[in-house]
């Protein structure tokens, strides 16, 4: 095997397959990246035997052939190349040279009939729809995602997929976030993809207006189709929680608030908050006077902020999680929400003030003199 390419997108390609690629593993094969040069293409590829991202570029084939490198040495080594081409030659004792101007490495090449192949997934066309719009969508759900790997299905995001329609659901226990948009899609399907997928999505396919995505799906497998990589992922197994019977009906208190106003304070207030000092925040919300009251208090000290909203409703005083009430503000990329409540106890509802862009559920927090 021996090709020529331009540096810079090679450096690119390996960035992005890189994504898939396993830092750690009793198989060292899996700890590199399938490179294979035919025609005028070069094709790489990422695996973890969970996510899958393979790219093709543009290269100078002078012998066709593949090799395994291991993707860190690799990566580091063209990422520090001059500028231009790079070339990369595949010995008979198992080395491959690279050469970028006057730097010349030689490093050990792995066999590419011992790395794994990837499952071919049968996945059926599900959707094809701008990336900015799934980018958007992603972006306002996948702070809410599970870390707990005990609920294996709340590590992901629920895709309900229905003709004109996706919705994305993410849920932790303790919020939960809801973006529906119209797209065109041609089946029906409700499929659980990672967390972690869906985070290298969103950094593979940008959010360019006029670029799209296309969503290939069955129930075993979700394949992602961009301009520059093709994003194969095993779903998650098991029962996603029925969130629409968990979302209030109705509100005893309305709070029409200024987000800038509200993450502000909620900052300032997170001053006196650490990891292990962990008290909630209790707010206020004053119907009388038209403002929220923000109180805390840890062995660092006590804090008292206030600002004005509209508030329709009974007056009522409410714990929060501070990182929990920020990440659904700052994520809602909204000017104002409304907030629904019905109580000191019961879950919280977010919605922007017009339209129905998101829907965000927080749970409260229980006093402990309550």
């Amino acid at each position: 095997m021996k090709f020529i390419c331009d540096k810079i997108l090679l450096s690119n390609a390996i960035d992005g397959v890189s994504k898939a690629v396993t830092n750690r593993s009793a198989i060292p094969v899996l700890e590199g990246i399938l490179l294979k040069a035919e025609g005028f293409q070069l094709t790489l590829t990422g695996y973890d035997m969970e996510i899958g991202i393979t790219t093709t570029i543009e290269s100078n084939v002078l012998v066709p052939g593949e090799t395994v490198l291991n993707a860190k040495q690799l990566g580091d080594i063209i990422h520090r190349m001059p500028a231009g081409e790079v070339e990369l030659e595949l010995s008979n004792n198992g080395t491959v040279t690279i050469k970028g101007g006057v730097a010349e490495f030689e490093i050990p090449a792995m066999m590419a009939g011992d790395y794994p192949s990837l499952p071919n997934p049968g996945a059926d066309h599900t959707t094809t729809m701008p990336c900015a719009k799934l980018a958007d969508m992603l972006n306002k759900t996948l702070y809410a995602v599970s870390q707990d790997e005990k609920k294996p299905a709340h590590t992901g995001e629920l895709f309900v997929i229905e003709p004109g329609k996706l919705t994305i659901v993410a849920l932790d226990g303790y919020r939960l976030a809801i973006v529906s948009r119209e797209v065109e899609c041609t089946r029906d399907i409700r499929i659980i993809i990672p967390g972690k997928t869906l985070q290298e999505l969103l950094k593979l396919m940008g959010d360019d207006e006029n670029d799209t995505v296309t969503i290939d799906a069955n129930r075993r497998y979700a394949v992602f189709h961009t301009k520059q990589y093709t994003i194969m992922s095993r779903l998650i197994e098991g029962d996603f929680l029925n969130y629409e019977s968990v979302i209030p009906q109705g509100a005893s208190t309305t709070a029409t608030i200024e987000c800038r106003n509200f993450i502000d304070t909620i900052e300032r207030a997170s001053l006196i908050i650490t990891e292990r000092l962990k008290n909630p925040l209790r707010i206020t919300f004053n119907q009388a006077e038209n403002k929220v009251l923000v109180r805390c208090q840890t062995n660092l000290g006590r804090v008292q902020d206030e600002f004005d909203a509209k508030i329709d409703g009974n007056t009522v005083e409410i714990g929060f999680n501070n990182r929990y009430l920020l990440d659904a503000l700052r994520n809602s990329k909204a000017e104002r929400v409304i907030f629904q409540m019905n109580g000191a106890l019961s879950p919280i509802k977010i919605l922007p003030e017009e339209g129905d862009d998101f829907t965000y559920l927080v749970l409260p927090v229980r006093f402990k003199n309550d």
